[in-house]
């Protein structure tokens, strides 16, 4: 198979699960896609639907203009990137790191880029490598706004709905750890409640439908709770911490006397109990973002 030549090329570095899907997407659109990973033999069905295999990730970064590289963190990426033949084959091209890490790595590898000569944007990719391709996916970038316009159509072959957060390089990986921080712990705190659940013989299924209700109940409360937040309101009249603090201290002791850790929910209560301790009790729950945030 084959790819006109006039169609924009691409590079994808790293080709686990999500690299894979991100390269796929660009050969679905009709893309000249070249693609390199580290361990060999990953490429093998993306090269036969019509990638160009390279055999180096210098090979590879030469193949097109823009280069997007998706691996697990940015040691990772560094390890690639930051090898004297790939940044000289770097220099005047377009590097997207779609790579997971802090917003100060994504400061230090733009800072990197800006002294060899690259052209960066940072990146996060907000869903699972299923939805890449689909209108489901979500992608975050930040960097300079003329390089993401310049490359905003190849971007958008992805699929789904882009966002330029703004120019200065952090704000991708920042928005990306704080929603991270949001599913991990919920996750976590549905982990621990299908323990809990089981524990008193109640199943995961059984109790599912009830767990998919409370997930509704969230988004409204982040609505309120960003408004309290950003205004210092902090209203507790629908349910004060002094309330919620008694509720979390139900669920430890439900939790131990099963033997089940309540480590998680005995952080949580630790918040809600500093915040009371300081004088807010009548406060709602998100009083604890202004409380962590002290310094």
């Amino acid at each position: 198979m084959s790819t006109p030549s006039d169609l924009p090329a691409v590079t994808v570095l790293g080709l686990g699960p999500m690299g894979r899907a991100l390269a796929g997407a660009f050969l679905a659109a009709g893309l000249r896609t070249t693609v390199w990973n580290r361990t060999p033999g990953r490429d093998r069905e993306l090269t036969a639907r019509g990638a160009a295999g390279a055999g180096s990730a210098e090979e590879a970064v030469c193949g097109a203009e823009l280069t997007v590289v998706c691996v697990v963190n940015y040691d990772a990426s560094d390890a690639v990137l930051r090898r004297d033949d790939v940044t000289r084959a770097l220099k005047g091209r377009t590097l997207v790191n779609l790579s997971a890490d802090t917003p100060d790595r994504a400061r230090d590898t733009a800072g990197w880029a800006a002294a060899h000569g690259i052209g960066y944007l940072d990146g996060a990719i907000m869903t699972p490598a299923p939805s890449i391709g689909t209108p489901e996916a979500v992608f975050l970038h930040s960097g300079p706004r003329d390089l993401y316009e310049e490359h905003r159509a190849v971007l958008e072959t992805l699929g789904g709905a882009h966002t330029h957060l703004g120019e200065e390089p952090g704000l991708a990986a920042t928005f990306d750890i704080a929603l991270l921080d949001i599913f991990w712990t919920a996750m976590a705190g549905y982990a621990h409640a299908v323990a809990l659940a089981r524990a008193e013989g109640v199943t995961a299924r059984e109790l599912m439908p009830f767990a998919q209700g409370i997930a509704t109940i969230l988004p409204p409360l982040f609505a309120q709770f960003a408004q309290d937040a950003d205004s210092g309101s902090y209203s507790g009249e629908i349910n004060p911490i002094t309330s919620a603090a008694s509720t979390m201290a139900h669920v430890v002791a439900a939790s131990e006397a099963h033997g089940i850790d309540a480590g998680v929910m005995r952080a949580v209560e630790g918040m809600a109990r500093r915040v009371i301790g300081l004088g807010h009790g009548t406060d709602g729950f998100i009083r604890v973002a202004e409380v962590l945030g002290r310094r």
